[in-house]
């Protein structure tokens, strides 16, 4: 199955892509594909604290991903 991972902020930066399609198992978990996207992309775990969100709704890592779903991950923001 099929889905898109949107990267904002610094992590666009570090993956030098606003979006990439990705080929999951079934029954894929958010930690799975976190776990897998740290791998391919070592400097990300310099922000490994980022937010995901699922179809536009913040996720636990825990939630089980479906074919055509949009993963967004969404680094720290600081600020005043």
């Amino acid at each position: 199955m099929k889905v898109t991972v949107l990267f904002f902020g610094i992590l666009k930066d570090i993956v030098e892509s606003n979006s990439i399609e990705l080929e999951i198992q079934n029954d894929t978990h958010v930690n799975s594909l976190k776990a897998q996207l740290l791998k391919d992309y070592v400097k990300l775990n310099t922000f490994s604290n980022f937010s995901i969100a699922v179809n536009e709704e913040y996720v636990t890592t825990d939630c089980v991903l479906y074919d055509n779903d949009v993963v967004a991950l969404i680094p720290p923001v600081s600020g005043g």
